[in-house]
């Protein structure tokens, strides 16, 4: 280990020189295994590791994120996954999978458009099953705590040789105090210590004050997954995993809009009609990820009508009409949503509703808080003030 690491260059290729080290002079906690690692992507391993460390804590559970850009576009737990999920995730096909693969299918499968070319973290030692998962897809590196000699080797034959792989020191731990500079202008705060377990979930203010067992554990998951998320944020979370992640919006509505949307297109995909398509022989993972996305939206009218579903598809596939999708949404339910400020007015949970939520937990603190907690009590929600902000930027 080293007390510095130069970079090649920082957030874009105009800012040098760029390098990471340590004030006091002590050793990095990380040891480069191979590749060399850039700016942005120490950023989101450094944001990783700290989610999944702390998601294995509050849960007992591996766990794995998909970061880009300084926000998650995935985690999860590893919880044992259906058919379904293993078929609209694309592992089907690999076999006996450990959790901790489970925990990185579900990170990288909710939002595989958003997580092309991520940088994944895990909570364990990386085994073969994961590494094998990982080695098929466009990814720029990972951070873990160790590897196994053979899931060592594999992740090195990506990108010629060249895959960025990191092992972190676990028993690391930051200073007190942590600063940056913006603008030549130091800034120094704590660093956010704050650990989120159940106790934050204890405060329910809606008619309705049962948060079982499970969906506790999916409401943490979210906060946690916020915790790390640029902000304005909200998380929507089913059985382990996040399904939504609406990340940096100015808006909390479109943050609740965006991360909804995207958990709409994860249970879309579990629809027949989806799981049937038919794709050509030889398709790349990204362009197949990109046509289902297609074939979900609107314009899938307007590839039908130039003829362009013959360079991806076999079979013409049938129309998915708004009708059979809004008959399929209704049928998710019992989803998670968190958010890393209080929601200002009962809009969001609105449109938490069209997306299956039941349980919500946000800081609470709004002069509104009436009507979110009236708009909650309609649909019978239960919502749990945390006290806690968990703004990150």
């Amino acid at each position: 280990m080293a007390s510095e690491m130069q970079l090649k260059y920082g957030c874009n290729p105009n800012q040098k020189p760029s390098r990471i080290y340590m004030e006091d002079g002590s050793d990095l906690p990380i040891t480069v295994l191979n590749g060399k690692p850039g700016y942005i992507n120490l950023l989101d391993a450094f944001n990783g590791w700290q989610l999944v460390s702390e998601l294995k804590e509050a849960t007992g559970m591996c766990a794995a994120t998909s970061f880009k850009h300084v926000s998650p576009a995935g985690a999860a737990v590893g919880a044992p996954l259906s058919d379904t999920l293993k078929k609209i995730y694309f592992v089907d096909d690999l076999g006996e999978l450990s959790p901790l693969a489970c925990a990185y299918a579900r990170a990288r499968g909710a939002d595989r458009m958003s997580s092309y070319g991520d940088f994944i973290a895990l909570s364990d030692v990386c085994d073969v099953p994961t590494a094998k998962m990982i080695q098929r897809e466009v990814s720029d590196g990972i951070i873990a705590p160790g590897y196994e000699p053979e899931a060592l080797e594999i992740l090195k034959s990506k990108r010629k040789g060249t895959y960025n792989i990191i092992q972190i020191d676990p028993a690391y731990r930051p200073a007190e105090l942590e600063r940056k500079q913006v603008f030549g202008v130091t800034f120094e705060q704590g660093h956010n210590f704050l650990k989120i377990d159940k106790e934050m979930l204890s405060n329910v203010v809606t008619d309705n004050k049962e948060i079982p067992e499970k969906y506790q554990r999916d409401l943490l998951i979210s906060l946690i997954t916020l915790k790390y998320t640029q902000s304005n944020s909200v998380c929507y979370v089913k059985d382990g995993q996040a399904i939504g992640i609406g990340a940096g919006q100015q808006s909390r509505i479109h943050c609740t809009r965006l991360a909804g949307n995207k958990a709409d297109i994860w249970w879309l995909r579990q629809h027949p009609k989806v799981m049937g398509l038919q794709f050509v022989d030889g398709i790349r993972r990204p362009d197949r990820d990109n046509a289902i996305d297609v074939y979900i939206s609107d314009e899938y009218m307007d590839v039908l009508a130039e003829g362009a579903w013959q360079n991806t598809f076999k079979v013409k596939p049938e129309v998915f009409t708004k009708e059979e999708q809004q008959a399929w949404l209704a049928q998710n339910t019992e989803v998670c949503l968190g958010s890393d400020a209080f929601f200002p007015f009962g809009d969001n949970i609105e449109r938490a509703h069209k997306s299956g939520v039941q349980y919500i937990a946000e800081p609470g603190g709004s002069i509104r808080d009436d009507h979110v907690i009236a708009t909650c009590n309609k649909y019978n929600m239960a919502l749990a003030f945390t006290g806690i902000r968990l703004f990150h930027h």
